[in-house]
């Protein structure tokens, strides 16, 4: 049986507004811009993408069960992404309920606030993974049973924390470094683990829907849903399955519907549902369904980001890490004052879309990250970052003055740093 594994990832952080220097120690709301065509304003965002991704693509995917009987697919919903989609556009909560109840869509876990928890404070990362344990069971009524790490961040250790907390798979970037000439259309057993699987994205086919679709440079275009249905088959002939793994937004938001992605999208759930020996599989069915076909040791943390598909995306210069050493070092004292609140507050800096803000990548890598940030360059994203840290510095302990905080490194100080 050729079997392909379609997983979307829905998330939409909550932005930092122009939060100035001036603000600190009286304005504690640091989410809502009042500016409606700011660039950071949060609800004009969600919005927008719902309007143009979130609303036609949950309306194909239901269409698509019900066209296509073989049809099932994965996803993962971040818990800003739902607590935003709970206040601004409700209906597609209830949409996401009535496609869990077809026994069709399977949700994976993930960290609540899609931090990189993990890399700081295992506790708080434990924390996040099972407030959003709780969150999808409470509006889905489902157990999650794969792991998905915040940008698909992915080493060994993290292997091992899955294992030993009963996930039953995990998912990684089907990297060349990682696989050597090993295939990713295969399930694999990560090493020194005994129960657990790993689904790897086919990453070459992914990236031709989510990233090269639109590309008229491309040698391929247009890709139509016929060529892609070939290529999809002749994968399998290297292994039993493809990881077909991307973003949700790629439907509407990132690739816009008059490229055609939306008819694509369904012309190709069409061709494989009726070819014969084919199938859908959801990312559990693959770990349940499929034998090992070896183990993969992964040392060093890979990332679905960029082309070094590392940490770098927000861990790759001086101001990242200022940043996010800052933030963890407020968790005693903010967790110590129960404050409800604060806590959130201190919860949704984590969000690992605030450190991509800060990147400062050149040529391609770069573009990217300026294509998906809300602010006019890296060192204003830290800026605004850095002051909410000495409003919160202030919340958590009054007497404390707004200027002892770290210092901020001047935009000609910024170094590119490589992390492993």
């Amino acid at each position: 049986m050729k079997s392909v594994v379609l997983y979307l990832h829905m998330h939409q952080p909550l932005r930092i507004k122009q939060y100035s220097i001036f603000s600190v120690g009286h304005d504690h709301d640091y989410w809502t811009e009042k500016d409606w065509y700011a660039g950071p304003n949060n609800e004009r965002i969600f919005k927008k993408v719902t309007e143009k991704s979130y609303r036609p693509m949950l309306a194909k995917l239901e269409k698509c069960l019900v066209d296509y009987p073989g049809f099932k697919f994965s996803i993962s919903i971040t818990g800003t992404f739902i607590e935003q989609a709970q206040k601004w556009a409700p209906d597609l909560i209830v949409t996401l309920q009535r496609l869990a109840k077809t026994g069709r869509m399977e949700i994976a876990s993930e960290t609540y606030y899609h931090s990189l928890a993990f890399f700081f404070d295992k506790a708080e990362f434990e924390e996040q993974v099972r407030m959003h344990q709780n969150k999808i069971r409470e509006l889905f009524g489902l157990e999650t049973k794969v792991f998905r790490n915040t940008e698909f961040s992915y080493n060994n250790d993290l292997a091992h924390w899955a294992d030993e907390y009963g996930f039953k798979g995990i998912l990684a970037e089907g990297w060349d470094k990682i696989l050597g000439s090993r295939t990713p259309n295969a399930v694999y057993r990560p090493e020194g683990c005994s129960n657990i699987k790993l689904l790897m994205k086919n990453y070459n086919l992914s990236d031709d829907i989510a990233f090269r679709f639109p590309d008229k440079t491309w040698n391929e275009w247009p890709l139509t849903a016929e060529k892609f249905t070939n290529w999809v088959s002749k994968a399998t002939e290297e292994g039993p399955i493809v990881n077909l793994f991307m973003d949700f937004e790629t439907f509407g938001e990132n690739i816009w519907k008059d490229t055609g992605i939306f008819g694509f999208f369904d012309e190709f759930i069409r061709r494989w549902d009726e070819i014969d020996g084919t199938s859908f599989m959801t990312l559990s069915e693959a770990c349940d369904n499929i034998e090992p076909a070896g183990e993969i040791s992964v040392p060093w943390t890979v990332t679905w980001a960029d082309t070094e598909r590392d940490l770098s995306a927000w861990l790759g210069n001086s101001i990242q890490h200022e940043a996010m050493k800052a933030l963890y070092e407020l968790k005693d004292k903010v967790l110590a004052t129960g404050d409800k609140k604060l806590i959130e507050d201190w919860r949704h800096l984590q969000t690992s879309d605030h450190p991509y803000y800060m990147c400062t990548k050149y040529f391609n890598d770069g573009g990217v990250h300026a294509y998906f940030s809300p602010y006019d360059s890296p060192f204003d994203a830290f800026q605004y970052f850095m002051n909410v840290i000495r409003d919160m510095r202030l919340r958590v302990d009054p007497e404390a003055k707004a200027g002892e905080s770290a210092t901020l490194p001047k935009p000609e100080a910024i170094t590119i740093e490589k992390i492993d």
